[in-house]
């Protein structure tokens, strides 16, 4: 009876941790919501914006990688800080601040290198809160798994990310119905709408504070102080596969620049690969619950075909195939390959994990920018090859390290 009834009280604490767990995934990922319709909103349209301010290829891939590389490289900083002082709320208000209100002033951008700036400041502002809000999550997948608390704050995340371009796409058809005096005019317009889903965020991380669930006591044993040869060798995986991936503020300068789909249509696509990301991430997360890392080889499967889609097709049916692959790919490359790292190194180092594995991930994602920044301005087809030669040589990568055994923890 006694017996019976601890495994009662048991069963019952298991289950109130992870409804608490769970309840924090929602919070957090409403968050999220609000935030991706605020900065993916911008993204969606910021490639043609800096076209119709006059700027060339290789300073969108500058502005692009630059920035990717900025937001990732302070995340390494802001990793090591949560960690000595667990300050994660903090961190994050002050790094959700910086990166939503960024966004509505490139309304106010007069210049091209403004705006390159503003899109430096916003990517800064995400590099700050990252590792803090991912530490949290990780929280949580302890209780229900990695790949499924992150897929479903990917899939909430993306839910915004959807919505924000489609909104964009709406604001641009009518100012060009309406014909406004510049071409910048209805880009502005669209900047400006969206300080209202960038103060939603804001108030309902306020509202989110206090849901995470608790911190792993100390362990008793020892805990290693460094980062094992697996950590090191995803780390190469990831970076490989990320320097032959396309950053879509590229991809929505081709598109432009080449008028193979209208202005309006391009945020619209975005919009639907934030779709394809949701759903991917999703439905990957749960299968790396049960399979691994071995489930990672959709990554570089996945982008393979994106590029020639994407650059090389004049038909737009196939660029819109090229985006959807582009976006589940995206998927799993922030859902899925972040789980990875939860499940490879120890909770009391999670801050300093993410942070050390971003900061190198977007110092990668950066040159990769630049070159193919610089490749398409001879060519996209040279473009093309590069990144699928570098998609590639991902694959082995990843298959040493399923070979020597570094499965889920």
């Amino acid at each position: 009876m006694i017996v019976n009834r601890a495994n009662q009280d048991a069963g019952v604490t298991q289950s109130d941790t992870r409804s608490r767990a769970l309840r924090f995934v929602l919070g957090i990922g409403i968050v999220s919501l609000f935030a991706d319709f605020t900065y993916e909103g911008g993204r969606g349209i910021v490639g043609p914006y800096l076209a119709v301010l006059g700027a060339g290829p290789v300073f969108v891939g500058v502005v692009a990688g630059l920035g990717e590389f900025l937001g990732y490289a302070v995340r390494l900083l802001s990793g090591r800080f949560v960690d000595r002082t667990r300050r994660n709320w903090q961190v994050m208000g002050a790094g959700y601040t910086l990166n939503l209100l960024a966004v509505p002033a490139l309304a106010l951008a007069p210049l091209a290198w403004v705006a390159g700036l503003l899109v430096f400041l916003e990517r800064i502002g995400k590099g700050l809160r990252n590792p803090a809000k991912d530490a949290l999550l990780s929280r949580a997948g302890r209780e229900l798994g990695h790949g499924y608390a992150f897929g479903l704050h990917e899939f909430l995340d993306q839910l915004g990310a959807v919505a924000g371009p489609l909104l964009m796409a709406g604001v641009i058809a009518l100012g060009a119905r309406h014909g406004y005096a510049s071409p910048t005019a209805g880009y502005r317009v669209a900047f400006a709408v969206l300080l209202v889903p960038a103060l939603l965020a804001l108030v309902f991380l306020w509202r989110a504070r206090g849901l995470e669930p608790d911190a792993a006591p100390a362990p008793t044993a020892h805990v290693p102080a460094r980062f094992d040869a697996h950590y090191y060798l995803y780390m190469a995986f990831a970076v490989v596969s990320v320097l032959g991936f396309s950053h879509f503020i590229l991809v929505a300068y081709h598109l432009q620049l080449a008028q193979r789909l209208t202005p309006a249509l391009i945020p619209v696509l975005f919009g639907v690969a934030m779709g394809a990301d949701a759903l991917a991430a999703l439905v990957v997360g749960r299968f790396y619950d049960r399979f691994g890392l071995k489930v990672l080889y959709a990554l570089p499967l996945l982008t393979l075909p994106t590029l020639p889609l994407l650059f090389l097709s004049v038909h737009p049916l196939w660029i819109w195939i090229g985006a959807v692959l582009w976006g589940a790919a995206l998927g799993v490359q922030e859902s899925t390959v972040r789980a990875g790292v939860a499940t490879l190194t120890p909770e009391n180092l999670r801050g300093t994990a993410y942070g050390l594995f971003d900061t190198v991930f977007g110092a990668a994602w950066f040159v990769g920018s630049v070159m193919l920044g610089a490749l398409y301005a001879i060519g996209p087809l040279w473009l093309v090859i590069a990144g699928v030669l570098l998609q590639l040589a991902a694959l082995p990568l990843l298959a040493i390290l399923n070979f020597r055994g570094a499965s889920q923890a």
